[in-house]
């Protein structure tokens, strides 16, 4: 999770010059990853804020962000050995805190490789009701 903290800095601070002072990237269940940003807002983008353009601010972070899409998901793939198969981007401008959201390719679970290997002729394993 550290690698991935440290990349997302990098990669913030060569698309807006300046990388968030605090980041953290962690588990939201076994298929989701967010990564929490805090303090990346650049002195121009503070200068919106405290003239309460944060609609502006907003539009402008998040185009910016999701133009860094392919760069993000290419990160946590190779770090992770996992394909993303949603991104959700996000900035809170009151507070210069921003979460990238990855939905991540399930990984199979020991029962279905067991499954895979045993061949067409058996029938699935039966799991118990929830």
């Amino acid at each position: 999770m550290l690698e991935l903290s440290n990349a997302m800095v990098r990669l913030y601070k060569e698309a807006f010059g300046r990388g968030p002072t605090k980041a953290r990237a962690q588990f939201a269940g076994p298929d989701t990853l967010v990564v929490l940003l805090e303090h990346s807002m650049t002195t121009a983008e503070r200068n919106l804020a405290a003239l309460g353009e944060h609609e502006r601010l907003r539009d402008a972070r998040m185009f910016f962000q999701y133009a860094m899409e392919d760069e993000f998901r290419a990160t946590v793939e190779r770090i992770l050995g996992r394909r993303t198969v949603a991104f959700v981007s996000g900035i809170d401008t009151h507070h210069d805190v921003s979460v990238e959201l990855f939905t991540l390719e399930p990984q199979a679970s020991t029962a279905d490789l067991s499954v895979a290997g045993a061949g067409a002729s058996e029938p699935p394993l039966e799991r118990p009701a929830a």
